[in-house]
């Protein structure tokens, strides 16, 4: 299903699951007219011939090689792990951009609000008001805990900054180091064993490469301390579930707060649905706003037609 919404400017392919005609009626209002849509990969593509820019997620990564005249393609999140582990199939030439600093105050949000929620016992609390029981307890504080934040673009920062406000400790890992000023201790890829070892709570907000699939297994789980919570808001497979789900049921982790998974939807057999210490979101902690990721598109949209650098864009020989 595609729509024709213009004729100026480089012709631009909104691709989204559902109404891509809501982000071309925004791109339109911001001045980009020559647009069609498409949101089945299982129909046949629209005209592709005398498309320049694509616009969207999960676009079918074929269609790249269908669009001779393609030269951009902008993708609508962080994540660009789907596209860019088959970057063989990406045509020379072509750019990719991800988007950048629009999802890091709700992540963070979500976080702090698992971390609150697992150390003040809130469950404790909710099911004593349900059964009339007066119940008083002396609830864990987050101050002097150490946090470590694996992963420290745009998002990780943000939470950094707010672990800070809870007087926090915090340690970080990452690739580049670029960030490194932000954490009490830094340590890089090569480090993972020594990183997990002290901390309370363990943040992964990294990207998923060859490098970071399945980083956390059994020989990292084994560092970490019982009593460690583990936050997962980067990708599914950063974590190898079937060495996680049973050190859970032993309690050998104390929680999992995870909102990706291996497989999405999380399958209905998964023991993760039933864990007491295992905590279940649909992939919701960074929501894309419409109009803010079209401002972003528009944006870098300017920078392409003038010929200046883009915002956001991707190393595919890193695959982020």
């Amino acid at each position: 299903m595609s729509r024709d919404s213009g004729l100026s400017g480089p012709k631009v392919l909104v691709y989204q699951a559902s109404h891509p005609e809501k982000f071309a009626d925004v791109l339109k209002d911001l001045g980009i007219t020559n647009v069609i849509t498409a949101k089945s990969s299982g129909a046949a593509p629209p005209d592709l011939s005398e498309v320049e820019v694509m616009f969207g997620w999960n676009i079918p990564v074929d269609w790249f090689a269908r669009a001779p005249k393609l030269k951009w393609v902008q993708w609508s999140g962080a994540g660009v792990d789907s596209v860019a582990m088959r970057r063989d199939q990406i045509p020379e030439g072509v750019r990719l951009t991800r988007i950048l600093d629009q999802f890091s105050a709700p992540i963070a949000e979500y976080v702090f609000t698992y971390l609150l929620y697992i150390t003040k016992d809130v469950r404790r609390q909710q099911k004593s008001q349900e059964q009339k029981r007066w119940d008083p307890f002396r609830a864990e504080l987050l101050a002097g805990k150490t946090i470590g934040v694996a992963g420290l673009g745009s998002i990780g920062a943000e939470i950094v900054r707010k672990a800070r406000a809870f007087d926090m400790k915090v340690t970080g890992l990452s690739a580049t180091g670029r960030n490194r000023h932000l954490v009490d201790v830094h340590y890089t890829a090569d480090e993972w064993n020594d990183f997990v070892a002290p901390l309370d709570v363990l943040v992964l907000t990294l990207p998923l490469t060859d490098r970071t699939r399945h980083v956390i297994h059994a020989p990292v789980l084994e560092r970490m301390k019982r009593e460690a919570i583990i936050v997962n808001i980067g990708r599914g497979a950063l974590i190898r579930e079937t060495d996680l789900i049973p050190r859970l049921a032993a309690g050998r982790i104390r929680a999992a707060v995870l909102d990706v998974f291996e497989r999405e939807p999380l399958p209905t057999d998964s023991p993760l649905w039933t864990l007491h210490n295992a905590f279940v979101s649909p992939h919701m902690s960074g929501p894309s706003e419409v109009d803010k990721t079209c401002a972003f598109f528009a944006e870098n949209m300017r920078r392409f037609v003038q010929g200046d650098p883009l915002i956001g864009l991707v190393d595919l020989t890193r695959q982020y």
